[in-house]
C-alpha cells in the first residue's frame, strides 16, 4: 500500500505489475543515461571555448546525434509493444468479476455464481476500527482466489468512472453503455487498495476500490457463505 513517504511504485502482487516496474527501471536508466550525457555537453560548453569547432557545422556530430537517440527509441519502443500486447491480452479467465461504478460507490457482480451481487462503499471514519485505513477500506470487499486468471468487466451506471488498483497494474475507463475488460493473476495473498482515477463529481475522493487475494479453498468458503 502506498503512503505518504512513498516515491517509487508499489510493491508488485501481478506478474504484469512486474514487468511495468522492470520497464519503469528499463525506462528510468536510459533516461538518466540521457540526462547525464546532456549535463556533460552543457557543462563543457561553459568551460571549454574549443569544443564550439566541433558543434558548429560538423557533419560527424550531427549523424552521431541523429542515431544515437534513433536506437535510444528502439531500445523504449520494442519492449513497450511487447508489454502493451501482454496486458490486453485475455487468456482463459477462470472467473470473470464485474464492476460497475456509481456516483459515489462500486458495485460487483460474480456472474460465475449465481448472480452474487454486492455494493461497495468507503467506509465512514467513525465506523472503522483501530486498524482500519482512512478513505481507503470499504464495507464490502471484493474477495478473489490468488493464482487464478481473473477477468474484469468494467461499466459505469451514470458518469465516467475509472477502475484502478496500482497494486496489480491495472487500470481501466468505466464507460456508461459500454463494456470495457482486463485480466490479471493475482500472485500472492494479501489486501490491496485503489480508487477510482476519473473526476466523476462532488465525492469522487470517496469511492476507494479494496481486493482481498485469498488461498482458493478459503474464497470457495466465502462464496459458499454468500449464497447460503
Amino acid at each position: 500500500m502506498a503512503t505518504w513517504a512513498n516515491l517509487s511504485l508499489q510493491d508488485s502482487a501481478s506478474p504484469l505489475m512486474e514487468q511495468l516496474t522492470f520497464f519503469h527501471d528499463h525506462t528510468l536508466l536510459i533516461l538518466i543515461m540521457i540526462t547525464t550525457l546532456v549535463s556533460y555537453l552543457m557543462a563543457s560548453l561553459f568551460f571549454n571555448i574549443n569544443i564550439h569547432r566541433y558543434l558548429l557545422e560538423g557533419q560527424t556530430i550531427e549523424i552521431i546525434w541523429t542515431i544515437l537517440p534513433a536506437i535510444t527509441l528502439i531500445f523504449i519502443a520494442l519492449p513497450s509493444l511487447r508489454l502493451l500486447y501482454l496486458l490486453d491480452e485475455v487468456s482463459s479467465p477462470s472467473i470473470t468479476l464485474k464492476t460497475i461504478g456509481h456516483q459515489w460507490y462500486w458495485s460487483y457482480e460474480f456472474s460465475d455464481f449465481n448472480q452474487i451481487e454486492f455494493d461497495s462503499y468507503m467506509m465512514p471514519y467513525t465506523e472503522m476500527d483501530n486498524n482500519g485505513f482512512r478513505l481507503l477500506d470499504v464495507d464490502n470487499r471484493a474477495i478473489l482466489p490468488m493464482n487464478t486468471q481473473i477477468r474484469v468487466l468494467v461499466t459505469a451506471a451514470d458518469v465516467l468512472h475509472s477502475w484502478t488498483v496500482p497494486a496489480l497494474g491495472v487500470k481501466v475507463d468505466g464507460t456508461p453503455g459500454r463494456l470495457n475488460q482486463t485480466s490479471f493473476l493475482l500472485s500472492r495473498p494479501g489486501v490491496f487498495f485503489g480508487q477510482c482515477s476519473e473526476i466523476c463529481g462532488a465525492n469522487h475522493s470517496f469511492m476507494p476500490i479494496v481486493l482481498e487475494s485469498v488461498p482458493t479453498a478459503t474464497f470457495i468458503d466465502w462464496i459458499s457463505s454468500i449464497q447460503a
